[in-house]
């Protein structure tokens, strides 16, 4: 008797955590009409990611970002360094492993890998225009690259 109560208590929090994390996965992203227009725009000015001293570079050419960047997204300062360096630890490794699967996710936005080493520390401003590039792409496109939502 007790070992039935039990699988049944078991089975119940299952289905509990299996529907608690289905819906949590369909929540919609809150974007504003400033926003959605930002992800309408055309305007294609370049973002340079770089830091000086490692001598890391990375170039986005994405129609809204620098827009996106400089009027909607968190100001710098606002996440800690550990916070991004996290963050894009793992986003890094969702969106390689898209790349590589190109039958499994559209290789028109996943076109290229990106080499992104926790060893090294690429400064504060690479990590922070690399982390909300991911928020601004994820929000933009509708993609989830990790277990959290791309939140502003």
């Amino acid at each position: 008797m007790k070992k039935r109560i039990l699988s049944l208590l078991v089975a119940f929090m299952a289905a509990f955590g299996l529907l608690v994390s289905c819906s949590a996965q369909k929540e919609a992203l809150d974007i504003s009409n400033e926003e959605q227009a930002v992800f309408n725009s055309q305007e294609e000015k370049e973002v340079e990611i770089k830091d000086e001293e490692s001598e890391y570079e990375i170039i986005i050419i994405e129609p809204g970002f620098y827009t996106w960047l400089q009027s909607i997204a968190r100001p710098e300062g606002y996440y800690s360094q550990s916070f991004l360096e996290n963050r894009n630890q793992l986003l890094v490794m969702e969106w390689n492993r898209r790349v590589v699967q190109p039958g499994n996710f559209n290789p028109n936005l996943y076109m290229f890998q990106i080499d992104y080493d926790p060893n090294i520390d690429y400064g504060y401003e690479v990590n922070y225009k690399l982390y909300n590039y991911f928020v601004y792409f994820q929000r933009k496109y509708k993609q989830r690259l990790g277990p959290f939502l791309p939140r502003i």
